[in-house]
């Protein structure tokens, strides 16, 4: 496997586009497309909130039902949560619009959205849109990238990526476009994410590789506690690499899921060291733990504590705030029997073990959570399995952007 230059049209027969259709926002790009020269097979993995977005409704509904898929329409500004019976017609009517449009079936259309809850979609606009994105769509790099601008809300950087990897002796190629810095706390993958790839594929069999793989990538972020009423990742195959359908159980199999799993978990710790207002991303890695279900909520729960985020911030080495973190977390260890270490780069300090403070240098400390990328390392001693989770800290900006975030 190798990472190329690209993103979400570096596959073959995928194009794209972004415009400025003024959804919401004024001078900057707020539509996309994501378009297949030939028919989909789709999975789908969505958001566990009992409240639910109407496109989080409908393309769940078409996952599960359709028999192929070719295009999505994206909006950002506007979520169309929180919008009833209206919010589903809108899906329908932009549905029909993309599929007149794109001379596609109606059922073959995704949709997302992304941004305030409760206002209701201008129609006007998003039909409008969705003519010049199917005249703008191409398989260029730079339509890929115009895209994964589009779809932005709060993030500060776009985020694509693409890779490739032999299967049966033929190259497939993968490429992703995501979007995420505000109200990330998934519970089943990302808040929008998108993946199209040429390979050959049974449905069935993707839709068995992305549900195992969001466990260890999307669902190990968080920036702030709050899991999305929009949380939608998305895999599209056309087939078009002409490589041997993979089939679960082979080498062939291992190697597209090592691919996916690592364009899932790049671009999920992107979400999570782009959080609203972050200086760093901060990631817990737990080792020698009893289960990998353990290790999973302790990491989870160190990630997700607010004063850990904000030591961070501050540059604090308080280890304490750590170990409570993982104390309420559910999972059952001996503090008197573990380790912490803090670590950035190639340099690595204990920070507590044997029940107590490890003797570490205060300043050595402060500057290794003064980095863009900061470890936090725990050591169970209990067993053999680990996890990993990513965020980032909490900075006065995090409350300014969500203070004013309707405004």
């Amino acid at each position: 496997m190798k990472q190329i230059t690209g993103g979400i049209t570096a596959a073959k027969g995928f194009q794209a586009a972004g415009i400025e259709a003024g959804i919401k926002y004024q001078n900057r790009k707020d539509m996309a497309i994501i378009y297949s020269e030939k028919p989909c097979v789709a999975a789908g993995t969505f958001t566990s909130n009992v409240v639910k977005a109407a496109p989080v409704k409908w393309d769940r509904k078409l996952v599960e039902e359709s028999p192929y898929v070719q295009a999505v329409i994206v909006n950002t500004g506007i979520a169309n949560a929180g919008t009833g019976a209206e919010g589903m017609k809108l899906c329908e009517e932009t549905a029909k619009e993309a599929s007149r449009v794109l001379g596609i079936p109606e059922n073959a259309v995704l949709v997302g959205s992304t941004g305030v809850i409760g206002a209701q979609l201008p129609i006007d606009r998003i039909k409008a849109g969705i003519s010049r994105l199917a005249e703008a769509k191409n398989d260029s790099l730079e339509a890929g990238t115009d895209a994964s601008r589009a779809i932005m809300t709060t993030d500060t950087v776009n985020k694509e990526l693409a890779v490739q990897v032999e299967i049966g002796g033929v190259t497939v190629t993968l490429g992703a476009m995501s979007k995420g810095s505000g109200m990330i706390h998934p519970n089943m993958c990302t808040m929008l994410g998108y993946v199209a790839t040429d390979a050959v594929i049974e449905k069935e069999v993707l839709q068995k590789l992305l549900r195992e793989d969001v466990v260890d990538t999307y669902n190990m972020i968080s920036v702030d506690g709050d899991t999305s009423t929009n949380d939608t990742l998305l895999v599209l195959a056309n087939g078009m690499a002409g490589n041997p359908t993979i089939q679960e159980g082979t080498a062939d199999y291992e190697a597209f899921r090592a691919a996916l799993h690592y364009v899932n978990e790049t671009q999920a710790k992107r979400l999570a060291g782009d959080g609203e207002g972050a200086t760093a991303l901060v990631e817990c890695h737990v080792y020698h733990a009893d289960t990998k279900e353990n290790a999973r909520i302790l990491a989870k729960s160190v990630i997700c504590s607010s004063l850990t985020k904000a030591a961070v911030y501050g540059h604090d080495a308080n280890w304490g705030r750590i170990l409570c973190a993982l104390g309420y977390s559910g999972a059952q260890f001996d503090p008197e029997h573990m380790e912490l270490y803090y670590a950035a780069g190639d340099r690595k300090i204990l920070i507590y073990k044997d029940g107590g403070d490890a003797g570490y240098s205060e300043e050595e400390a402060s500057d290794i959570l003064s980095q863009k990328e900061v470890q936090i390392l725990a050591d169970m001693k209990m067993g053999e399995a680990e996890a990993t989770a990513w965020g980032c800290d909490l900075t006065y900006d995090y409350v300014k952007i969500n203070a004013d975030y309707r405004s």
